[in-house]
């Protein structure tokens, strides 16, 4: 379901009106949302807040999306496995409300699935509930199929309307954001003027330049841009197929007291904001280096669980996704590429359960390709089009060199002197000729730090550390290294 069929499903705009804007989207471009505020349909605010609702609460196991049987499957495995017994304990472990969880084991009970054993110890008012042998049968021949155990899965398409809802090219990053959020880097005005359309557009973003120049650290720091929380599920169900999707090494929970479910509190109370089955996260930030391979971009089937885990773009989804030292990942440039052609023009992947079932996704991530190579040795044409915004990282500036290494040395508690500014550009960069990187200073830094460690002297930047630094940091020429 589109954002203009959701709206048009919650009596915000009038078919007309949506058949309208899609003839105006085609001739105008930008978003559906812009031009609807653009026509006067709805209003920002109004727009805003429909596009930022959280995922409604399941009250009943009808509107979880699920089959009743695969509930029930899900429930009696966590039963068998974790041998809980009370409904506020099962709620919190498969992350249902504690009346679905009752209608289920209602359901059990007329299957004399399950059996009321009676109240716990700790509190006579909740019973507990026992599998009976039937119930145990069915367990063990849910646990062949899939050993999943964890909350409960989210249908494929109530994950779609979420990931439209909450897609990145919703939020506007303003030149103020990004100059916020890049502040503790010394760039040229020219990047930060060319990267935030390119972070707008939500297209993929080429970063190349000599290695050691901040490219990665541009990428990493644009993702805290970004201040619109995302709602990332614990799994989903596909074609009756589980997939894993949070991961805590990419999805960060976002900060307690900002904004809807912010406060703190319980989340199995009535007044729940959002379905517990969800992660509120700030927008995920994933990179991938030399490690890359082509099946790391396909769905993960354990054969012995029998269930699977998502794939890097599909957790990176309403984030950022970095490819590092692109050209230098176990898959070919142009094979990776040629994996991603459609999805990086067309925003859908396509991925394919080990039934044979293929499913489109939909491929909502701001991918960065960073490199040192020239790009025309890693794309061909048809690739270089499809990669929206190219952005060359040039070597600092000597004035950027200058507040760079003071910055560094400001956080190492060191003394840069005038007298050492000038000892390294004349006996180094002017001598030989080498070219300034923004990764010199803390190398040198660090170097001088550890050298004093070693001495027992107080860390200070004398002309013999750092020639020794130097020494260390490049192969000089006629130095013994190079001979």
């Amino acid at each position: 379901m589109a954002i203009g069929e959701l709206l048009l499903a919650k009596g915000v705009i009038t078919a007309e009106q949506l058949d309208r804007v899609v003839r105006q989207q085609k001739i105008a471009g930008g978003r559906l949302g812009d031009n609807l505020v653009a026509l006067g349909y709805i209003s920002r605010e109004n727009l805003e807040a429909v596009l930022q609702e959280p995922p409604p609460v399941a009250k009943t196991p009808e509107e979880t999306g699920l089959d009743t049987n695969f509930l029930l499957n899900c429930l009696l495995r966590t039963m068998y496995i974790s041998q809980l017994q009370t409904i506020p304990e099962l709620s919190e472990q498969i992350k249902l409300t504690r009346p679905v969880v009752e209608d289920l084991l209602n359901f059990a009970k007329k299957d004399a699935l399950v059996e009321i054993r009676g109240p716990s110890e700790k509190n006579y008012n909740i019973m507990r509930y026992a599998l009976t042998n039937g119930g145990k049968e069915r367990a063990s021949e849910a646990l062949r199929r899939c050993e999943y155990i964890g909350p409960v899965p989210i249908p494929l398409e109530t994950y779609q309307i979420q990931v439209q809802k909450q897609t990145i090219t919703n939020e506007v990053i303003s030149i103020e954001k990004l100059r916020k959020a890049m502040s503790h880097l010394v760039l040229s005005e020219d990047i930060i003027r060319r990267l935030g359309p390119a972070s707008n557009s939500g297209r993929a973003i080429l970063i190349y330049g000599s290695a050691g120049n901040g490219k990665t650290s541009i990428a990493e720091a644009l993702v805290s841009a970004f201040e619109q929380p995302v709602y990332v599920p614990y799994a989903i169900e596909a074609d009756g197929q589980i997939i894993k999707i949070y991961d805590p090494s990419v999805h960060v929970e976002f900060p307690a007291g900002n904004g809807a479910n912010g406060d703190n509190s319980p989340i199995f109370l009535p007044h729940l904001v959002h379905d517990p089955r969800w992660v509120r996260c700030k927008r995920p930030y994933l990179i991938s280096g030399g490690e890359l391979t082509l099946e790391m971009l396909d769905l993960d089937f354990d054969p012995h669980s029998k269930y699977y885990e998502a794939p890097l773009q599909m957790k990176a989804i309403g984030g950022v996704f970095v490819i590092d030292d692109f050209g230098r990942q176990r898959v070919r440039p142009h094979e990776l590429l040629n994996r991603w052609i459609f999805p990086l023009e067309r925003k859908v992947d396509y991925l394919t359960l080990h039934t044979g079932k293929k499913f489109a996704l939909l491929f909502d991530q701001l991918v960065i390709f960073a490199t040192n190579f020239p790009p025309e040795e890693l794309m061909d044409p048809a690739q270089l089009r499809r990669v929206h915004y190219k952005m060359k990282i040039n070597p600092p500036t000597a004035e950027e060199f200058k507040e760079i290494f003071q910055r560094i040395c400001d956080s190492y508690g060191l003394e840069l002197t005038e007298e050492i500014m000038a000892y390294l550009f004349n006996s180094f960069y002017i001598k030989y000729k080498i070219p300034f990187a923004g990764f010199h200073p803390k190398f040198i830094a660090e170097h001088v730090i550890a050298a004093s460690n070693y001495l027992g002297t107080v860390p200070m930047i004398s002309p013999q550390l750092l020639a020794d630094s130097l020494e260390n940091m490049v192969i000089l020429p006629n130095s013994p290294a190079s001979e």
